[in-house]
């Protein structure tokens, strides 16, 4: 099926070629007809499958059909949960406005820098504003934006903005917004806070899934590898040098993790960066260029980076800490094998996490045999116990502590 098919208008098509779009994915085909007949859309499809320019395409039609103010009025807002979405969001959507006859002026605004040269680019007003919602809050109560125009509403990874604590921000975004406008919801899962707030906002939605079958799952190997955990580093500095990956895209659970993980990585002479919600706006859209433009090797990130970042060409993601939960495995490892390309996803398991990672195996319909690399295969270990023979990490077993007269007694033969 031709993007031709699709509906859309001929300046529309000749940025689709030069995007290098051949053919629409499952996402797109379904998307951009329903939304040009003026449909609500309640859409799930996993990462990587053409979702931004599914909603992009229909959207800047709709715009280039409706009315031109002066000034300019918002007529499309794009709510999305991360900054690095948001700048990715707005540049594909510059990106296939170039071809339209009537320039387009397009907003991107999220928090971590000075709002100031934001309320610069919002004099005149935007056609289309793409946000996250606490940065927008703080605008339109900067009287910098007004949001009573909006006519089309786009909810960009709308699971991950109630993950991330945005549900009341989001209530109060809607509250601003007019009544009658076209609803577009995208979210890689649906879990029940979604659902509400769809058969909420929604009109009659036109119910799109994309299930990866075996002609629409990326071409992803997954490998499991059994580690001790204070060896994780030393076996990833040996993968890194032994296969000669030229990027390597590294998750950890914590920003003191990524802080550390990338500084050892640096003594062994391997150039890597931290990237964590703490830095600077600046700092990670420097980071982020440099991996793109392979200027750095090795990036070690907290799950920030899980959604929203296309790193064309990524080989090989790394699970040095195990995700939270099945879900946020998928939208990691989709990182790499995007666009058609291959990909490589490694998970480190410690003998602490091996229950987790069968849950992980579980829900995902995996089962991976725990590899073993020579010269780091781990060592077996009981349970630790502190003095009194409890586990540290549960304070013993209820039912089983050591009574006080056991402790006297452990006491006294160590004495003697």
């Amino acid at each position: 099926m031709p993007f031709s098919s699709l509906g859309l208008s001929p300046p529309l098509l000749r940025a689709v070629g030069l995007r290098g779009y051949l053919a629409p994915t499952a996402i797109q085909a379904e998307t951009i007809p329903a939304v040009l007949q003026g449909r609500d859309v309640l859409g799930s499809a996993q990462t990587g499958s053409g979702k931004t320019a599914a909603f992009v395409l229909p959207l800047l039609q709709q715009l280039l059909t409706g009315p031109h103010e002066k000034p300019r009025r918002v007529r499309a807002l794009v709510l999305v949960p991360t900054r690095e979405l948001a700048a990715q969001v707005g540049e594909t959507v510059r990106s296939l406005a170039q071809q339209l006859p009537q320039a387009l002026k397009v907003a991107t605004v999220f928090g971590g820098v000075s709002i100031n040269p934001q309320m610069m680019n919002l004099r005149g007003g935007a056609d289309i504003v793409v946000a996250t919602p606490g940065r927008l809050l703080d605008l339109v109560d900067h009287n910098a934006v007004v949001l009573s125009s909006v006519r089309l509403l786009v909810l960009d990874e709308a699971d991950r903005l109630f993950e991330l604590g945005f549900a009341d921000e989001l209530g109060r975004v809607l509250a601003l917004l007019a009544p009658q406008r076209q609803n577009l919801f995208f979210s890689a899962t649906l879990p029940p806070a979604v659902l509400a707030l769809a058969q909420k906002l929604l009109r009659e939605p036109v119910r799109i899934d994309v299930l990866a079958g075996p002609e629409q799952a990326p071409d992803i190997v997954q490998r499991a590898m059994a580690v001790d955990a204070g060896r994780r580093t030393q076996l990833l500095r040996h993968l890194i040098q032994t296969n000669g990956w030229r990027r390597v895209l590294v998750f950890v659970a914590t920003k003191h993790a990524a802080e550390m993980v990338a500084d050892k990585l640096r003594k062994a002479r391997i150039n890597a960066e931290p990237f964590h919600g703490e830095l600077s706006q600046g700092k990670r859209t420097q980071v982020l260029a440099d991996f793109k433009a392979s200027r750095l090797k090795v990036v070690i990130a907290t799950d920030v980076a899980a959604r929203g970042l296309d790193i064309a060409q990524l080989p090989v993601v790394v699970n040095y800490d195990l995700p939270r939960s099945a879900v946020e495995y998928i939208h990691r490892i989709g990182r790499t094998g995007r666009a058609g390309e291959s990909g490589v996803a490694l998970s480190f398991v410690s003998a602490d996490t091996l229950a987790h990672w069968r849950l992980i195996e579980k829900r995902q319909r995996l089962s991976l045999p725990l590899e073993q690399i020579e010269g780091f295969e781990p060592v077996p270990t009981e349970p630790s116990t502190d003095e009194a023979g409890s586990s540290p990490a549960t304070g013993g077993i209820k039912g089983k502590r050591p009574s006080k007269k056991d402790k006297l007694r452990a006491a006294a033969a160590r004495a003697g």
